[in-house]
């Protein structure tokens, strides 16, 4: 089969066709950071203690219902407990003060009247709207962990179904159930109704931003492809990102904030008309004249002249020969493939704990939870354009190492941290997630390179599925430090550490094309394999060196 970009050189890197996309799918992986951490703000747990009816109760009997209990070295409020109301009724009417009875010696109860909730942050949450504390307090972390299992079931079956049906329909669905299902959040009647929709609003999140870098990445070529999925999608989701806390801050009702994070989703309906689907995948699917009627338009736009038959060799073969059909078994096809598949099933799967876990974290955090989620959202901005630059001039394993080698590194010395120097653990944190952030922009776009055009969105998807088991586990991995604060750093830096080394072992994508079939891929990892043995100087039928890639592409990239 001729070589695509080869086929497709007339059209250049960077016309107004290739602008249109690259900046129409990035903008539509913005809604994807609201969806992501909203959680944050929606499901967060304000200072609250025991509602104590005021009924024949002065102030001072009020105040003195609540016990108080040490945390950390400080007294604060019981949260679950108070005085048993019976009694402090019994002594209020008596004439008793506080200060002349031993309040120890009263019995406690639970918080039978519910509970007074803080608002000096938030008006409302989920917590305080469905009393997610005390016995039911497992609920607020399940929340979060129900949405990243629905994240796990997008990545499953988008992956599979947008490579048999298509990147653009797969990307226009999942971007309206996510803005659907999230508008629909607000009107939820209980925690059990919300979660369900959560769980369908984590659907459409993944596989909207999956389906927008896979026809990103396939519809871009060269330095173009690199910028767009190192850079592009990744600043832009960290945009919606720092938008979050920005928008929660200035509206503190949770079910009024869903509708804010829902109404942008609207505005991308109209990109249908701009978006085409992949060439490649049409390819794929043996419909070469839609294929070639894209490019066509496409040279119209950049105002090139396109040959007459772009494809000719595709077109020979296809009268022959019947599109390859692919699905999620193919990652295990053979013992190389299966090898590469289960080191990225790995590395995905630290990468999304170690990231979501220290995202989600900034709640736990000193200081105001919104400066929090800003700062871990904006050091996401230069962590993204490292991963560029590592993309651009460095090979994928040597970054990828790197990057995991850092994040690593930095949770393990937090526990080195004296205690009196918070702000130091917070500043290491954030290297961590700083290392933690260019590995998971770097992932996706490696593993886009490794795979071929008819597996390449499954693949993808996969690794992303894997991914969220991570995610989903995330919430409750942080909570490990009740039994030992420094425990989720030490274990989340050692995973880091052993992913790390294993990276060593993956093929090499740097300034290759793209494989376009299994065989290619196969090719390519045998290649890789053979390299470590002193006999092999069989040259590398891949290696951008030679004239598979175009002059005219490699001035342009050179340029760029």
């Amino acid at each position: 089969m001729e070589d695509y970009e080869k086929a497709t050189a007339f059209l250049g890197l960077w016309g107004p066709f290739q602008q249109i996309i690259f900046f129409l799918l990035c903008a539509s992986t913005i809604p994807n950071g609201f969806s992501a951490f909203s959680v944050i703000f929606l499901a967060d747990i304000p200072p609250h203690h025991c509602e104590i009816p005021g009924v024949n109760l002065s102030e001072e009997w009020i105040t003195a219902s609540i016990p108080t209990i040490v945390v950390n070295g400080k007294q604060e409020l019981s949260k679950c407990r108070r005085y048993k109301q019976d009694i402090i009724r019994n002594l209020s009417a008596q004439g008793f003060n506080p200060q002349d009875v031993n309040l120890t010696d009263i019995q406690l109860e639970k918080c039978v009247d519910g509970w007074t909730y803080s608002e000096d942050i938030y008006q409302s949450t989920i917590v305080t709207e469905f009393d997610l504390v005390c016995d039911d307090e497992w609920k607020q972390p399940f929340t979060s962990s129900i949405y990243f299992l629905g994240v796990l079931c997008g990545s499953f079956f988008s992956g599979q179904i947008s490579d048999r049906f298509g990147r653009k329909p797969v990307l226009f669905a999942t971007m309206m159930v996510q803005t659907f299902f999230t508008l629909i959040q607000v009107f939820a009647p209980s925690w059990e109704v919300f979660s369900i929709i959560f769980f369908i609003v984590g659907l459409g999140q993944i596989s909207n931003y999956v389906a927008a870098f896979v026809l990103g990445t396939e519809l871009l070529s060269g330095s173009v492809r690199v910028f767009f999925s190192s850079l592009g999608v990744c600043l832009c989701f960290a945009l919606g990102y720092m938008m979050l806390p920005l928008i929660a801050y200035l509206i503190r009702n949770w079910r009024i904030l869903l509708v804010a994070l829902s109404v942008p989703g609207l505005i991308y309906i109209p990109l249908w008309w701009f978006i085409p689907e992949s060439p490649r995948w049409l390819i794929s699917q043996g419909r070469v004249e839609e294929a070639e009627a894209i490019l066509k338009n496409a040279a119209k736009k950049n105002k090139v002249s396109p040959p007459d038959i772009i494809f000719k060799e595709i077109e020979e073969e296809e009268k022959n020969t019947k599109p390859e059909e692919t699905n999620i078994l193919d990652l295990m096809r053979t013992s190389n493939i299966r090898h590469t598949t289960l080191i990225l099933f790995l590395v995905w799967l630290t990468l999304s704990m170690g990231y979501f876990g220290l995202s989600l974290n900034t709640s736990r955090l000193h200081g105001d939870p919104y400066v929090n989620c800003f700062i871990s959202a904006a050091i996401e901005a230069p962590a993204y354009i490292t991963s560029w630059l590592l993309l651009r001039y460095l090979p994928r394993r040597l970054s990828c190492s790197i990057s995991m080698l850092l994040g690593g590194v930095m949770l393990y010395f937090i526990q080195l941290v004296p205690p009196n120097l918070p702000s130091l653990s917070v500043a290491l944190e954030m290297m961590g997630k700083f290392g933690i952030s260019i590995g998971t922009a770097l992932m996706f776009a490696y593993t886009g390179e490794l795979y071929p055009t008819v597996l390449r969105n499954t693949a993808v998807g996969s690794c992303a599925m894997v991914s969220r088991v991570g995610s989903a586990v995330a919430p409750y991995f942080i909570h490990l430090s009740v039994y030992y604060k420094y425990l989720p750093y030490i274990l989340l830096g050692t995973l880091c550490l052993f992913s790390s080394s294993t990276t060593l072992f993956l093929p090499e994508s740097f300034k290759r094309p793209l494989p376009e079939t299994i065989e290619q891929m196969q090719k390519r990892e045998k290649m890789n394999c053979k390299c470590f043995s002193r006999k092999h100087k069989e040259k590398d039928p891949y290696q951008n060196t030679t004239s598979n890639t175009p002059v005219v592409q490699i001035l342009q990239e050179e340029r760029l």
